[in-house]
């Protein structure tokens, strides 16, 4: 269940969210290894896309990309860029079976309550082909709670979140951990993990 307070925050920031992440986005280094780890004009899913900053990454790399995302203003931009296929929607609506080469879910399942995010671990992985590839960024730390602006968030460790990948059928393969400024101003560490199904 999405919450409905972090909607509406991202809702409200659009403008300031899409400036933000196509910056980052651009400067990027893990979207080229995702995509490296992919066949050639593979189909992929941007979980929690945004306003499509990396779907339009992937779709420029020839990439099908097809995007979801619970906030429908970031939704509804991501659907404006030539070659995404993008929906408003949620963690759960994620039902496919062996549909996808690649997963990319970039900081958007720390919005997941913390009890539900096994499920949707193990509706990714049913999601990916075998041997697929599956990309997922999170804050580190503990507990849970709100920033600032209001989102809820959830905090894992490193080992916490492999142990998590591992129960649901993933491999984690690599890693990446840095530390660094959000939307609110506030810093955090994060963590992003490749995991291979």
């Amino acid at each position: 269940m999405s919450d409905p307070q972090t909607l509406a925050v991202y809702d409200a920031q659009a403008d300031d969210y899409d400036a933000m992440m196509q910056a980052e986005a651009t400067a990027d280094p893990r979207v080229h290894h995702f995509i490296a780890a992919l066949p050639e004009a593979a189909s992929v899913l941007d979980l929690g896309c945004g306003p499509g900053n990396y779907a339009r990454i992937f779709a420029e790399a020839g990439l099908k990309v097809t995007a979801i995302d619970a906030s429908a203003e970031m939704a509804g931009r991501a659907a404006a860029i030539p070659g995404v296929t993008a929906r408003h929607g949620f963690f759960e609506d994620v039902t496919e079976q062996d549909a996808y080469d690649g997963i990319w879910a970039s900081f958007s399942l720390l919005h997941a309550p913390r009890a539900e995010l096994p499920d949707h671990l193990t509706r990714l992985r049913e999601a990916l082909k075998p041997g697929g590839t599956f990309f997922i960024g999170m804050k580190t730390g503990t507990g849970g709670g709100r920033d600032d602006l209001g989102r809820h968030y959830e905090y894992y460790s490193q080992e916490e979140l492999e142990i998590l990948l591992q129960t649901a059928g993933f491999s984690p393969a690599q890693h990446w951990t840095g530390y660094g400024k959000g939307l609110a101003g506030q810093y955090d560490g994060w963590i992003v993990i490749h995991a291979n199904g």
